[in-house]
């Protein structure tokens, strides 16, 4: 399994996250937000820094999954024009990487979260890839 991760670029998919007519922001994306607002547009987490809202490390993961594999909740901070509630996101680490509550992170693409021949689902089911979040020094 790939634990490479890169700086995300215009080729890479994006990290989206759904705007709402009310001004909200929310990941993942929904048809409607908060309160039952309209979806107007989107937004790319990816250029974004976030903060660790809180972390934990699995050590017990589905087949596929790296071992140990650390996970975090994190708050996207969209810039002093954002006043909606946060915008959280919940996602694997970087490999050998270590966080803490309160740290900075990036989002960076990763082609494989997972390895797709382990498991049950066909390897070409899905999508395999994503983002993961890369501590900022």
């Amino acid at each position: 399994m790939s634990d490479e991760t890169t700086d995300h670029d215009t080729d890479d998919p994006v990290f989206e996250a759904a705007k709402y007519e009310n001004g909200a922001i929310a990941y993942p994306p929904h048809r409607l937000g908060p309160g039952g607002a309209d979806r107007v547009g989107t937004v790319d987490l990816a250029e974004y820094e976030a903060e660790v809202f809180t972390w934990t490390e699995s050590t017990a993961t589905p087949p596929g999954v790296r071992e140990p594999n650390t996970l975090a909740i994190v708050d996207f901070d969209l810039g002093d024009d954002y006043d909606g509630p946060p915008v959280r996101a919940l996602g694997q680490i970087v490999a050998d990487e270590d966080v803490e509550i309160g740290d900075t992170v990036e989002p960076v693409y990763a082609e494989e979260l997972r390895d797709p021949d382990a498991g049950i689902r066909e390897p070409d089911s899905q999508d395999w890839d994503g983002f993961r979040f890369r501590p900022v020094e």
